[in-house]
């Protein structure tokens, strides 16, 4: 601190936490709405300036000392409070913001020490200036990155670790604010400082570099898990569009003596054998055409494949499918969902027949529109134990296919997703807005 009067400090304070509010705000989401956050955020500014400065004017000293510390912390304390992400992430976000801070708050004082005799006011313009730069900055290159990385961390990082970082960070950042390296300018008190930040700058990127990396890994990940998916569809689609062309040349290498037969009942005048060979014709030729499930023509495809596949494999199908055309989930995320599942019912049935117990294999798949909300339901024979990894079904259960995929796009649309076993029976519920 260069000193001054209560008005000055009032208006360093006022800066600082307003700079400070500012960045956050570019990392992070509050809970409430517009209103209501920037009425928090104003009772919250005023009373803490207010008494800052009744501490400032009280013991100058420990001010100086304490106050950036103390601001922060009830900063952190509230924004924690409001903050719609989790602690882990908003503490992360903060060791951020508290290392930003660090860059202004030093920043304006080496620029008042050295170039203008210690002048409170160009620490002032100087803050005022670091600030609106590194906002753009924010804003420009880690505002976008930041948005996924929450979840990227929140589901990849070991939180012993993202602890001990945020404590590196937090007394990197408290060696930079030290008010004892302010007292003297030298060469040795500019090299410490600039490595400290240097040091803990790179702390900072390495981290948020490693996890946006570990969590793009993933995303590769499941994108592959869903190329692998359409793959197979693509197979059971093929696979009935081969049936469909081999009875499709039964039916015409039959159909002359189909005509021959009923040239035939024509001349002797047979007219009620003609109408019951055309009867049977009819019913013969009905049994080549496709199931239609249901009018919403991507589930009728995708469930029309895998139930040939299930009976082809002796499982017994039970479909109750009520959706038409006018689903506004897109296709392409109700196919993935759809298939992750069944697949993966096809898959633990298989999985049974090869034990000897015996038991009987069925697939029974629900599929309806309630109000606002698409319930996805399907319960299928499974082995009596399910393995369980982070409260989801192993992959050597689920044979490779990616639960997490119906996780990630049930989220997607504010959905949720509950995996059971009851008993040797597994049950899939997903229920997803619809809107």
């Amino acid at each position: 601190m260069l000193g001054g009067s209560v008005y000055i400090a009032l208006i360093r304070f006022a800066i600082s936490l307003a700079g400070v509010i500012l960045l956050f705000h570019l990392l992070g989401e509050s809970r409430f709405g517009r209103r209501k956050t920037i009425v928090c955020y104003s009772c919250f500014c005023v009373a803490l300036i207010a008494l800052a400065c009744i501490w400032y004017a009280v013991d100058w000293e420990s001010c100086v000392r304490m106050v950036a510390f103390t601001m922060y912390m009830c900063f952190t304390v509230f924004t924690i409070a409001i903050s719609r992400d989790s602690v882990y992430i908003t503490v992360y976000k903060l060791a951020l913001i508290f290392y930003l801070m660090s860059a202004f708050v030093i920043g304006g004082l080496e620029i008042s020490i050295i170039f203008f005799n210690r002048n409170v006011w160009a620490d002032i313009i100087s803050r005022i200036v670091l600030i609106l730069v590194i906002a753009f900055l924010l804003d420009k290159f880690v505002r976008e990155s930041m948005k996924g990385f929450g979840d990227y961390m929140e589901n990849e990082a070991d939180h012993f670790s993202v602890a001990v970082m945020i404590i590196c960070i937090l007394l990197g950042i408290g060696y930079i604010l030290n008010p004892t390296l302010n007292k003297e300018v030298t060469l040795q008190r500019l090299y410490q400082v600039l490595v400290n930040l240097i040091l803990t700058g790179t702390l900072q990127l390495l981290v948020f570099r490693f996890y946006l990396h570990v969590g793009k890994e993933k995303e590769y990940e499941r994108e592959k898990q869903l190329i692998q998916m359409n793959y197979r569809l693509l197979e059971r689609q093929l696979e009935i569009l081969e049936e469909s062309v081999d009875e499709g040349k039964r039916l015409r290498h039959d159909i002359r003596h189909h005509n021959a037969v009923m040239a035939e009942y024509a001349r002797r005048g047979q007219q009620e054998e003609l109408l019951q060979y055309l009867q049977e014709y009819d019913r013969e030729t009905d049994q080549g055409i496709p199931e239609r499930i249901c009018a919403n023509t991507a589930v009728n495809n995708i469930l029309s494949a895998y139930t040939a596949k299930a009976r082809s494999e002796r499982i017994k199908v039970t479909l109750d499918v009520e959706p038409g055309r006018d689903l506004t989930i897109p296709s392409i995320d109700l196919v993935a969902i759809l298939a992750n599942v069944y697949e993966n019912a096809i898959y633990a049935c298989m999985e049974v027949m090869k034990q000897p117990d015996g038991r009987e294999c069925f697939i029974h798949l629900i599929l309806r529109k309630r109000k606002s909300k698409l319930v996805i339901s399907c319960s299928n024979t499974c082995r009596m134990e399910t393995e369980w990894k982070d409260g989801q079904p192993a992959t050597e259960f689920t044979g490779g296919v990616g639960v997490s995929s119906i996780i990630r796009t049930a989220e997607k649309y504010a959905g949720e997703c509950d995996f059971k076993n009851n008993s040797g029976v597994f049950v899939v519920r997903v229920i997803m807005n619809a809107k």
